[in-house]
């Protein structure tokens, strides 16, 4: 099945299609989550600890991080979300 990245008029993403658009959504809701937990020790939920999320992020990246690396785990991942982005094709949405 193909990925893409739907866009409205003003170029924002209004639907990931595709097993490829979606691990982009996940990786970029991954990414928010561990800006959250840096900046307030806020987990997205109670089932998604710390740990759980950089044990996502090594998914994404191939590299273990502990706590301390944080930081890193989330650049790590936006370079991945900045080059799965490059290769997705983007469809403009069709006016309604």
């Amino acid at each position: 099945m193909n990925s893409e990245l739907i866009v409205n008029g003003s170029g924002r993403v209004v639907c990931y299609v595709g097993p490829d658009a979606t691990n982009l959504f996940r990786a970029r809701t991954l990414k928010g989550s561990l800006t959250l937990w840096r900046r307030t020790k806020m987990i997205p939920t109670r089932g998604v600890t710390i740990t759980k999320m950089l044990e996502m992020a090594k998914a994404y990246t191939g590299k273990a991080y502990t706590r301390k690396q944080v930081e890193q785990a989330e650049a790590d991942i936006q370079v991945w979300i900045d080059t799965m982005t490059a290769a997705l094709p983007v469809t403009q949405e069709k006016a309604k």
